[in-house]
């Protein structure tokens, strides 16, 4: 496996007008275009007819994750306002649920609008009304950290968990590249319809565009479906600043995925899984290589969350080890019999780029992503060079859906990419 380190991200660049960036949704989840590249050529269909172009008895992973109303604005007493984006759990708590399930108080890692204005032990209030229940709810500075702040929120009732009063008092954070307030109808439009898990910041947009008559369709064509959860955070958005991927540090993020999601992968394995979402693909390419590591790592225990995360680099260090995917994720069922697991709930930080070789997808429905980020090398990776032109198959495909309209980012249309075949 060829290592990216030495990729520069001026290589992943084209230029994308402001006209081209959908600020929103279209009335029918299922209307928006759908690009299909396979075998080096482009066909157009939409949403509502992505059945037909997958094969009989496919296994499609979705990412169920649920976008939390992350952003809260609290009013100083002088007028000005202090907002604060709840990034992700502080590291006293074991994972995303269990800090969302706490009740009266929280520590989360935050980023703060106006925080120049914010005054050390300055405690800010907000008052939420919700069904004729008033919520009293505190925000209190603890630590400034490199790129964040550690607040403390507490609130009353206290019988109330953390998601339920962000559900009543945040609003849903918007991409930044959606340059508009968020509206009413966001709440729905921005969250899939098999949304289950409280925790991201960012949709995995790719599954967006589904609906109940698209489960249908592919049900009806013996086509499978599955689920795993990986909370997607705010780094999903963080540009490559670096000249190389050396010096970009990915964005590590929670996955949660069931015993029997595994189990379910290794019986289709060989069959065509497709990752619905880079999130979901992530999240599936990370399973092999922890079952690689559960290989020669048969004291790990249960509670030890370090042993299990996967860096961004491991893989490339692993891939000499040469296992197949049969026997890397068998070894990691094994791993969590022994520990009496029925989830596996870790971090991953895996960053796929040219170079990388992929162990169990097959194919991937995905957005159109931003130039010179991580996504973007994602995609690059899985269908590799357009042998009929030289072209980097990833910019063929952009060029595209650019001279025919495609409306890019999280609430633009999409593609079913397949991998490239050696």
């Amino acid at each position: 496996m060829t290592h990216p380190k030495k990729i520069s991200i001026l290589d992943y660049t084209y230029s994308l007008p402001e006209a081209s960036i959908a600020k929103y949704p279209l009335s029918e989840r299922d209307a928006s275009k759908l690009l299909i590249y396979k075998e080096e050529k482009i066909a157009e269909d939409i949403y509502k007819n992505i059945a037909t172009h997958i094969p009989e008895n496919s296994l499609l992973i979705f990412n169920n994750t649920k976008v939390v109303e992350a952003r809260l604005i609290f009013q100083k007493s002088t007028g000005g306002f202090i907002e604060i984006f709840c990034l992700e759990p502080h590291e006293q708590y074991a994972d995303i649920t269990t800090a969302m399930l706490q009740k009266e108080n929280v520590k989360w890692q935050c980023l703060v609008g106006g925080a120049s204005k914010w005054k050390s032990g300055q405690v800010l209030g907000k008052k939420i009304q919700h069904e004729g229940m008033e919520i009293i709810l505190s925000a209190s500075y603890i630590e400034k950290r490199t790129n964040s702040f550690i607040i403390e929120l507490s609130w009353t009732p206290d019988y109330l968990c953390f998601a339920e009063v962000l559900h009543f008092g945040g609003a849903i954070p918007l991409p930044p590249y959606i340059k508009r307030d968020v509206e009413a109808a966001d709440a729905e439009r921005y969250q899939t319809v098999y949304a289950e898990h409280d925790g991201s910041v960012a949709a995995p947009t790719a599954g967006l565009h589904f609906t109940e008559n698209i489960f249908q369709s592919l049900h009806q064509k013996s086509i499978q479906k599955d689920f795993v959860t990986l909370h997607v955070g705010a780094g999903t958005f963080k540009p490559v600043k670096s000249e190389t991927m050396l010096e970009h540090e990915m964005h590590a993020e929670w996955i949660d995925v069931s015993k029997e999601t595994i189990l379910n992968i290794l019986n289709n394995i060989d069959q065509n899984i497709i990752a619905v979402g880079t999130t979901s693909l992530r999240t599936i390419e990370s399973l092999y290589w922890m079952g690689v590591k559960a290989m020669g790592n048969r004291q790990w225990v249960m509670d030890d969350q370090s042993s299990i995360f996967l860096s961004q680099w491991e893989a490339y260090e692993l891939s000499k080890e040469n296992v197949s995917a049969k026997d890397a994720l068998q070894s990691l069922l094994n791993w969590m019999t022994e520990n009496k697991m029925g989830h596996l709930v870790t971090k991953t930080q895996i960053l796929i780029a040219p170079g990388y070789r992929f162990k169990i997808i097959k194919g991937l429905i995905t957005n159109f992503h931003q130039p010179q980020s991580t996504l973007l090398l994602l995609v690059a990776a899985l269908i590799g060079k357009d042998l009929p032109t030289g072209q980097a198959g990833w910019r063929k495909i952009y060029d595209h859906a650019l001279e025919n309209n495609f409306r890019f980012l999280s609430y633009g249309d999409g593609c079913l990419l397949w991998a490239k075949t050696e």
